[in-house]
């Protein structure tokens, strides 16, 4: 495909810019059909719409590459799709079948080619696989019909100069409740983010840190990223909750800390009262790879791990190996990488 697209890479951000096509597949009486690409951004759906009154919708998140060579690859599909189904399940909503996720990633990447940035800028295709809830339905119940669908849009690098660690603080409310859907990609999650965010930006701080529901005493989310911390002996830890969301970014950064750097991996709770605990902190998923935490504030105190102007040598090299591997620097761990052909 030789179409050529206006964009200035090195100013993008991470917005929506319309492609030219997306994928969308239907599912009715008990399956879903072959789906295909079109070129409208626009649904019409029924105002009865599940997704729209009960939240009966999820979605995903990831990027397609380009490698020096000019290659274009997605990083682990394979884990988006089961994360998805995941979701689907907890919501009562048909399951997609592996292969054909990948598959309208790929067809999405391919039919919207051009708007793969180059490699070197640090931008990103990035891909936003959904499923809603549709058709007429008054009463609380699951939909009688699904939509999938994929679309595109080409990002701007998370860090436009460089790396630098920002700070976060405690947040005052909840993101999940005890055996709620917080381990789940859902609607709701980030909807009932959307204040405490706003609260945490209002004081000066890039977004809230939340504690686990049930006691709050142990770090879970990061506003909508995992934490994960690196102890003073040198272990790569994470926290474990039912109530996070697993993410793909921290599994992935999990097994590069012990096979490539050699690390102690831990996944385990993490007091809010330990922080100290730990030498350099990161909060980490599909937008950033990593964001360094410069500091935590905590009653009224701002503790401050490696430092809040530089980002310390372990969360950087992390970043720099996993971002190796994403974008083809880096030899990929065996099914990580999925070449767009």
């Amino acid at each position: 495909m030789n179409k050529t697209v206006n964009i200035d890479w090195s100013k993008l951000g991470f917005g929506y810019v319309k492609t030219d096509y997306r994928y969308i597949s239907m599912w009715k009486d008990g399956k879903w059909d072959d789906g295909k690409l079109v070129e409208d951004n626009t649904l019409t759906i029924s105002e009865a719409s599940t997704a729209l009154h009960y939240g009966q919708q999820c979605f995903e998140g990831l990027k397609a590459y380009r490698t020096k060579d000019g290659k274009i690859q997605l990083f682990r599909p394979d884990e988006n799709a089961k994360r998805l189904n995941s979701s689907c399940r907890r919501l009562l909503m048909p399951e997609m079948p592996v292969e054909k996720f990948i598959d309208a990633c790929i067809q999405v990447v391919k039919a919207n080619e051009h708007f793969v940035p180059p490699y070197g800028t640090g931008a990103t295709l990035y891909l936003r696989p959904f499923v809603i809830g549709v058709g007429d339905n008054l009463g609380v119940k699951p939909a009688p019909e699904y939509i999938f669908c994929v679309f595109c849009c080409p990002v701007g690098p998370y860090f436009k100069g460089g790396m630098t660690p920002v700070n976060f603080t405690i947040a005052d409310m909840d993101r999940a409740a005890p055996h709620g859907t917080g381990a789940a990609k859902v609607g709701g999650n980030y909807a009932a983010s959307l204040l405490p965010h706003e609260h945490a930006v209002k004081r000066g701080f890039a977004d809230c840190i939340y504690l686990d529901p049930a006691t709050h005493t142990k770090i879970e989310e990061v506003g909508a990223a995992n934490f994960f911390g690196i102890t003073k002996d040198n272990k790569f830890v994470t926290p474990k909750s039912p109530s996070i969301l697993p993410s793909i970014t921290k599994y992935s950064l999990m097994h590069v800390a012990k096979e490539y750097l050699g690390m102690e991996v831990e996944e385990r709770d993490c007091y809010i009262d330990n922080i100290d605990e730990f030498k350099e902190a990161g909060a980490c998923g599909t937008a950033a790879v990593i964001t360094p935490i410069g500091g935590i504030e905590y009653k009224g105190k701002l503790h401050v791990f490696y430092s809040e102007k530089e980002v310390g040598p372990v969360t950087k090299k992390l970043y720099d190996t996993l971002y190796g591997i994403q974008f083809g620097d880096v030899k990929a761990p065996e099914g990580w990488i999925v070449e767009v052909k």
